[in-house]
């Protein structure tokens, strides 16, 4: 009777627990909405602590039913049969459990800061720049011309583009001698039978399997219903851009959060100008020209993490001074005058927004 008292109320507590664990969950999930960004529940549906949590706690009421059916009275055939050892086992269960409870409940109340969601932003952009290396030599004989007549491979699907195979890309192109033109950024949205591809065979006389040239090509392009930071550096911008927007928002209302995220943005296209933009093309070992990539570049990005809040931001003396500041931030980490002329422009249009911004004496 003792150890069936024990391993009900075990099991009842347990179920409780999981219970209290995903409310909270779900609590956390609709605060960072309102807070920061729908895009970042990702991040908090990953989060392996509330993963390890209810597994804990799933686990072990499931094995408390189970010894709890192990347990027997005395019969006039047999002696009552207690499991001690799987009594044992239960209790210490238990006790991991509460104590994971704690370090999540811990967990969580860090995980809801705002400054945290932030964090995760920023490192999640700077291990996508990280990835963001080419292998391929740049062509030295310049961009091909692109002739009248060219074949488009389109998507076979509608959805966020999540990545692109450019390996795949080069083995299509140098197998077949053919040139290949991407049509389409990573993180924008296609649509189902719209171009994503173009190609064409280097020598007009070559006879050539369209039709499996165009599904190897679009094999190379991954899809999803939405974006990841896996190749997607201006996912990992919008998350912050977002808590920035969100913060700047009337029902909001709070700019020290929008200029913290300022930070976060002008770190992260530091890191971005140190890297080259993708270049014209792409060669092959022979040093032919292969493939002409669309790459978001050095100005898509900067217009992503600054546009959007000079624009809902000129209201306030304290936001369009950290802008200006990120702008000062990146001229001392650009290293070509492509983009000290992107700087400029952006100062330009800063300044024209701060110049047309009224504010109370």
């Amino acid at each position: 009777d003792a150890a069936r008292t024990v391993l009900s109320a075990i099991a009842g507590s347990l179920i409780t627990a999981a219970s209290l664990t995903f409310s909270l969950t779900v609590v956390a999930l609709q605060l960072a909405t309102s807070q920061g960004s729908p895009r970042l529940l990702r991040m908090f549906a990953a989060d392996r602590m509330v993963h390890a949590t209810l597994a804990v706690f799933l686990g072990t009421f499931a094995y408390a039913i189970t010894v709890l059916r192990t347990v027997d009275d005395a019969t006039e055939q047999r002696e009552a049969f207690v499991p001690r050892v799987s009594m044992t086992v239960a209790s210490v269960l238990t006790l991991a459990s509460i104590v994971l409870l704690t370090l999540f409940l811990a967990h969580l109340a860090r995980q809801l800061r705002v400054e945290t969601m932030m964090r995760d932003g920023h490192r999640e952009a700077s291990a996508t720049i990280s990835r963001m290396g080419e292998a391929f030599a740049v062509s030295e004989m310049g961009v091909p011309e692109r002739p009248v007549n060219v074949r488009v491979v389109v998507a076979p699907a509608s959805g966020f583009l999540t990545g692109v195979d450019r390996d795949r890309l080069m083995s299509v192109a140098a197998s077949d001698d053919l040139v290949v033109r991407e049509l389409r950024v990573v993180g924008e949205n296609v649509i189902e039978k719209t171009p994503l591809v173009e190609w064409w065979p280097r020598r007009e006389d070559s006879e050539l399997d369209v039709a499996g040239i165009a599904e190897r090509l679009a094999s190379a392009f991954s899809s999803g219903y939405e974006r990841t930071a896996a190749q997607d550096v201006g996912f990992g911008l919008r998350q912050l851009v977002d808590i920035a927007v969100k913060a700047l928002s009337p029902g909001v209302n709070d700019p020290t959060t929008a200029v913290h995220a300022l930070g976060h943005i002008s770190a992260v296209l530091g890191d971005l100008s140190e890297i080259d933009d993708p270049p014209a093309a792409y060669a092959d070992a022979d040093g032919i020209a292969r493939l002409l990539p669309r790459g978001g570049g050095f100005t898509l990005h900067v217009d992503i993490g600054l546009g959007q809040i000079r624009r809902y931001g000129n209201g306030d003396p304290e936001v369009m001074a950290r802008l200006l500041g990120v702008l000062d931030d990146l001229a001392w980490r650009v290293h070509d005058q492509r983009q000290r002329a992107v700087i400029a422009s952006q100062l330009e249009r800063t300044e024209r927004a701060f110049t047309n911004a009224k504010y109370d004496k």
